[in-house]
């Protein structure tokens, strides 16, 4: 082979490998582009995070472990509590005018006299979410200090305004539901000291203790004829004439007395329609707690049924005459 020959292929190589040298360089060139442009796209950059409720996730991390993100996991709702709203009961106290005459209650469906039957709880507030704290018998008539309204339900609230003789008995308020007692309008307690020139009474009535009845005259015509119970052996009711000089609707009666001989205790609340005929003590008045009518039974006053007392309550006056006999 030529010399000339040699060289023409030596050209021809040289010029095939800058060839495939340039070729190959553009390539890489290109390749280094790709990468560089895919690595940016999956976030290769570690400053790169999602955050999902407490959790940060890497996203170049979860490309490396197959490019396959997991939803994030819904945080549990908020549990909400809505406290009910306080309904407070609708409330309105009534109290007596200052020219009405006072407000009593008297005690329509109560217990029995030997507390036979439903008793008439006394609350310590104007609702049955008080605790009871006494016991009414039918018969009992008590002062009113106040209405109370309670969502439209009625409540009588008590007053003791008088004296007596163990106030350490009565403990707290006493309040009693409207739909077991009448109401009742009287002017009260009623002193004759306080009245001048009263016309002097035709009426008189007559107490029988051997006969154990009483007997109510308007002049010569008789008013009432009334079984009843005077006093016992140790506690007889007074003999003589005597004159009425104080009335009152009711009184609360407690014992023992101090100058009886008889001992006994007794606490009665809301003794009925009062008549008294001796500054001892003695009272014409009406019973609720027994039906023994006929018969001694009392610490000295002259027992009634009520419904008796308070007829001649009604009809007695201040300042008439009371003859009490054998």
């Amino acid at each position: 082979m030529s010399q000339q020959n040699k060289n023409s292929d030596f050209l021809g190589l040289t010029i095939l490998g800058l060839i495939v040298f340039l070729l190959a360089a553009i390539i890489v060139t290109y390749l280094v582009k790709v990468n560089s442009i895919s690595l940016s796209s999956i976030g290769f950059e570690r400053r790169s995070f999602q955050e999902s409720g407490d959790i940060l996730i890497d996203v170049s991390e979860m490309a490396q472990l197959g490019n396959a993100i997991p939803e994030a996991k819904a945080s549990e709702p908020e549990e909400v509590v809505i406290e009910p709203e306080e309904i407070k009961p609708e409330i309105r106290v009534i109290s007596p005018g200052p020219n009405e005459n006072f407000k009593y209650i008297e005690v329509v469906d109560g217990c029995g006299a030997h507390f036979e039957g439903g008793c008439l709880n006394v609350r310590s507030g104007p609702g049955t979410e008080y605790p009871a704290i006494y016991q009414l018998r039918s018969g009992i008539v008590l002062k009113v200090d106040e209405i109370v309204e309670v969502d439209g339900d009625r409540w009588y609230k008590i007053i003791f305004d008088e004296w007596l003789r163990y106030p350490e008995r009565l403990k707290g308020d006493w309040y009693i539901f409207a739909d077991y007692v009448r109401e009742l309008y009287d002017e009260g307690e009623m002193n004759l000291e306080d009245y001048d020139g009263l016309p002097d009474s035709k009426k008189t009535i007559l107490v029988d203790r051997s006969d154990q009845k009483l007997y109510a005259y308007d002049g010569e015509d008789l008013f009432m004829e009334v079984s009843i119970s005077t006093g016992l052996a140790l506690t007889p009711t007074p003999r003589g004439v005597f004159t009425i000089f104080r009335k009152t609707p009711s009184r609360y009666m407690q014992g023992p007395l101090p100058y009886l001989n008889d001992k006994s205790y007794y606490d009665l609340p809301g003794v009925p329609w009062n008549m008294y005929f001796t500054e001892g003590g003695a009272v014409i008045h009406g019973a609720y707690w027994h039906e023994s009518f006929g018969s001694p039974y009392s610490h000295g006053c002259v027992n009634l049924p009520v419904d008796k007392a308070y007829e001649l309550y009604e009809w007695a006056d201040l300042g008439m005459t009371v003859t009490v006999r054998d």
